[in-house]
């Protein structure tokens, strides 16, 4: 089966690395030769799913006024900045936007599993143009003929993965086929995905809930019927493996899950608790966990 083709931002993994991924962790190696790994010993790097994106530049920023200690942040699709750090041997925390990559940075030893935290929760939505040109009202509309549609890469985004999930557990063959049909691309981060509607390259995409408000006014959420969501997802940090400042790497973790962080992450309309998930769906879901993307999805 053909995949969407690609206009914009798609980054894919498919087993091998893109040229950009190689070109980024030529940059963080030359930078670590170099100079050391951390050649200010006041300063962490965070790999970070850009799921968490605006809460996190704000919380690293508070982070940094309150501890002196300097946060670099290298934001992407969740595999994709997992495929970095693994590279390029460095990092002191990774952040995905799901514990689906969270999982997999355990099983290959990438992680401290002892240190993962949860941050936050996220919930997935249908998102259009502010103003909703084209009346989509649920799951279903995303099927008429013409639609341009968009999902993250289910390979490398955790976003895409949840997406993936949604209409393979709620849509018939036929329907499924018919969605496919409408999908124009797949976008390499969370921040790219809400860009394509923010600046109308897609009618819709199906996305987290929160993107609403990065962009209030060109974005607007449509909620699924409940019982099309198969789950809710949160944010998980850890502390990696390859950390030269581990300590610090806690303590940034730390700051996050504190109830500084957290009334960070609320600011911007994260949720903090499974039951806030809950109530704005109108019912209890399961959380995290790890869903296995289908052969059929995969890129050959």
């Amino acid at each position: 089966m053909k995949h969407p083709r690609v206009s914009f931002g798609t980054t894919r993994l498919c087993g091998r690395l893109s040229a950009g991924l190689l070109a980024g962790v030529s940059l963080l190696a030359a930078s670590s030769s170099a100079a050391g790994p951390h050649p200010d010993k006041h300063r962490i790097q965070v790999f970070a799913g850009a799921a968490s994106k605006p809460a996190t530049e704000q919380a690293a920023a508070a982070f940094t006024k309150a501890t002196g200690i300097a946060v670099d942040l290298v934001f992407g699709g969740s595999g994709l900045v997992l495929s970095q750090m693994k590279l390029a041997k460095q990092g002191d925390v990774y952040f995905p936007g799901s514990s689906d990559f969270m999982d997999l940075a355990k099983r290959e030893g990438l992680v401290i599993p002892e240190t993962e935290t949860i941050v936050a929760y996220l919930v997935p939505a249908i998102n259009v143009p502010r103003g909703n040109p084209k009346q989509i009202r649920g799951l279903k509309d995303l099927l008429r003929p013409g639609l341009r549609v968009a999902i993250a890469d289910p390979e490398s985004v955790c976003l895409g993965l949840y997406a993936v999930e949604i209409v393979e557990k709620n849509l018939s063959a036929q329907e499924l086929e018919a969605f496919r049909r409408n999908l124009v691309n797949y976008t390499g981060s969370c921040e790219k995905t809400a860009a394509a509607v923010a600046l109308r390259q897609v009618d819709a995409v199906l996305g987290w809930r929160v993107f609403e408000y990065w962009d209030p006014e060109r974005i607007e959420t449509v909620p699924l019927d409940p019982r099309e969501i198969v789950r809710i997802g949160y944010l998980p940090a850890a502390v990696s493996r390859f950390s030269q400042q581990p300590e610090f790497a806690r303590r940034f973790i730390d700051f996050l899950a504190s109830p500084e962080g957290q009334e960070i992450f609320r600011q911007f309309h994260y949720f903090t608790t499974p039951e806030e998930a809950f109530r704005w769906i109108g019912t209890e879901k399961p959380v995290g966990g790890r869903y296995t993307l289908p052969p059929s999805w995969v890129a050959r």
